[in-house]
């Protein structure tokens, strides 16, 4: 018998918002029992998500919000960033790690939400992304 857990949560389009998710991360956390080890990780991605969501998605317009659903079951924790914004091609997104970028200031959110996530998902042109986290 599968298990699991929804909720949806909705965040103004404003860089305190980070707060308020890392808040509410915290409380998943303990309501979830989310491991220690990978805590971090969640944190840290889903950040990076709402950042992007944020800036590059809603352009820091407060008219628009920033949705974040969470689902836990039995086999992994999901994270589901979406704004209102138009998408981005996310297929041709510039390597971070490439000499020539290596020194710019911006561009590393992708690559640190697929390096600390079991798996990046893009839908919706890319205004929305799903990150997963397996439960070991």
């Amino acid at each position: 018998m599968t298990t699991s857990t929804a909720k949806r949560y909705t965040f103004d389009s404003s860089i305190d918002s980070l707060a308020k998710v890392e808040q509410l991360i915290l409380s998943l956390k303990e309501v979830h029992n989310i491991p220690e080890d990978i805590y971090g990780n969640i944190v840290v991605a889903t950040s990076e998500g709402m950042i992007n969501a944020i800036k590059h998605g809603n352009n820091f317009d407060s008219d628009k919000k920033v949705n974040v659903f969470f689902e836990s079951n039995d086999n992994q924790y999901i994270f589901i960033i979406s704004d209102n914004g138009p998408g981005f091609d996310y297929s041709n997104v510039p390597d971070p790690t490439h000499p020539d970028n290596i020194e710019k200031v911006y561009g590393r959110g992708i690559f640190i939400m697929k390096m600390l996530s079991d798996e990046v998902e893009f839908e919706m042109e890319g205004s929305k992304v799903l990150l997963k986290f397996v439960k070991v």
